[in-house]
C-alpha cells in the first residue's frame, strides 16, 4: 500500500488536508444555501465520502510491497477494531451534521473558526495526551494562538450582526456543540490503527481499512442523525425521503463532490500521521478554520460591514490562524 516516507511530506499532506476541510463547505454554499436544504445536500455528501474510502482501499491501499492489502488487512483485523473505526465515523457524522447546520444558519466564517477550530483545540489535546509527539511547548502555544483566533472571529461576527439584530445565537450554540463532538472522533479512528504502518500489528487496522471503516460508521449513522433532523429540523419545515429525489443530477453530483473533496482530506491526513503523529497531523489539517474562513470573507463576503473595527479583527483573527498553524508545523520538526 501507499504510505507517506518523510516529514516534509507529511507537512505537505497536512496541508491539502487543510485545503480540503476548508472548502467542501463550499459545496453546500453552492447547492443547499440557494435551492437546497442542507438535511437533503448532506446524504449525496455522505455517499461521496464512502464512495472515496471504498476507491482509496481498493487502489492505493491494494497495491505496493509495504503493509498489508486492504482485503488482507481486513480478514485479521479485531472486530473491537473495525467498530472502533466506525464509532468514529459515526461521532464525526453527528459533529459533521451540527456544523452543516451551524454554516446554514450562521454561514462558513462563523461556523468553521469557531466549530473546528475548537475541535483542533480540543482535538490536539485529546491527541496529543494518547500519543505524545513533538514538541509540546510549540503545540501549546500554536494552540493558544488558535484559541485567540476563534475569539476574534466571534467578537467580529458580533459587530457585524450587532446593527442589525441577525446574531445568530443559535447558530454559535451549533458550532460549539460541533467543536467538541469533532474533537474526539479522530481518537476513534486512530486507536484502530497499528502505530507502525509499514509492519502493522495484528488485529490493528491499516490507514485505508480504517479509513473504509470509518465510512461506513458515517453512511449508517446518518440514518439515524439525519433522518431525525430531516424530521425535526432546526429551522424550516419536516423533510421526507420523497423530497431527496426531487433534486436535479447537478444539485446531487454538488453534495458527492463535498464528500470526496473532505474524504480525500481524511485519507491523506491520518497516512500523514504515519511521520507527523496524530496530534500534529490533525491539528494542521484542522488548519481548515483558516482556508474556510478565507472562502467565508472574500467569496461570500460573510464579514460585509462599514464597521473599520470589523476588518481590524478579521485581520487579527487571520494572523493568530496563521501563527498557530505555524507553530503547529515547527512542533514535528
Amino acid at each position: 500500500m501507499f504510505l507517506v516516507s518523510s516529514y516534509t511530506l507529511a507537512v505537505v499532506f497536512t496541508i491539502i488536508t487543510m485545503l480540503c476541510w476548508g472548502s467542501w463547505g463550499n459545496t453546500q454554499k453552492l447547492s443547499a444555501a440557494k435551492t437546497w436544504r442542507f438535511e437533503l445536500y448532506y446524504w449525496d455528501y455522505v455517499i461521496g465520502l464512502l464512495l472515496t474510502t471504498l476507491i482509496a482501499a481498493f487502489t492505493l491501499g491494494s497495491t505496493g510491497t509495504e503493509g498489508r492489502s486492504f482485503l488482507a488487512d481486513w480478514s485479521q483485523a479485531d472486530t473491537a477494531n473495525l467498530v472502533t473505526a466506525m464509532l468514529g465515523g459515526a461521532v464525526f457524522n453527528l459533529s459533521n451534521i451540527l456544523l452543516s447546520a451551524a454554516m446554514a444558519v450562521a454561514g462558513m466564517a462563523v461556523a468553521f473558526p469557531v466549530g473546528v477550530g475548537l475541535a483542533l483545540v480540543l482535538g490536539v489535546l485529546v491527541n496529543y495526551a494518547a500519543a505524545p509527539y513533538g514538541n509540546a511547548g510549540l503545540l501549546f502555544i500554536g494552540v493558544g494562538l488558535v484559541v485567540v483566533a476563534i475569539i476574534l472571529d466571534a467578537v467580529a461576527y458580533r459587530r457585524v450582526n450587532r446593527s442589525t439584530g441577525n446574531v445568530s445565537v443559535k447558530g454559535i450554540a451549533l458550532a460549539i456543540a460541533a467543536g467538541v463532538l469533532m474533537s474526539f472522533f479522530y481518537r476513534f479512528v486512530a486507536a484502530s490503527m497499528s502505530d507502525d504502518f509499514a509492519n502493522p500489528a495484528a488485529g490493528k487496522l491499516t490507514p485505508y481499512t480504517a479509513l473504509v471503516c470509518f465510512g461506513i460508521g458515517v453512511f449508517i449513522s446518518n440514518f439515524l442523525f439525519n433522518t431525525i433532523l430531516m424530521k425535526r429540523p432546526i429551522s424550516g419545515s419536516a423533510l421526507s425521503y420523497k423530497d431527496y429525489f426531487k433534486g436535479n443530477f447537478l444539485t446531487h453530483l454538488t453534495g458527492v463532490l463535498g464528500g470526496i473533496i473532505w474524504c480525500i482530506g481524511m485519507l491523506l491526513n491520518i497516512l500523514a500521521a504515519g511521520k507527523a503523529g496524530y496530534a500534529i497531523s490533525y491539528g494542521l489539517g484542522q488548519g481548515a478554520t483558516l482556508v474556510a474562513a478565507l472562502w467565508g470573507v472574500f467569496i461570500w463576503k460573510e464579514f460585509k460591514s462599514n464597521d473599520p473595527n470589523v476588518k481590524k479583527l478579521v485581520t487579527l483573527m487571520f494572523l493568530f490562524f496563521l501563527s498557530g498553524i505555524v507553530l503547529l508545523v515547527l512542533a514535528g520538526m
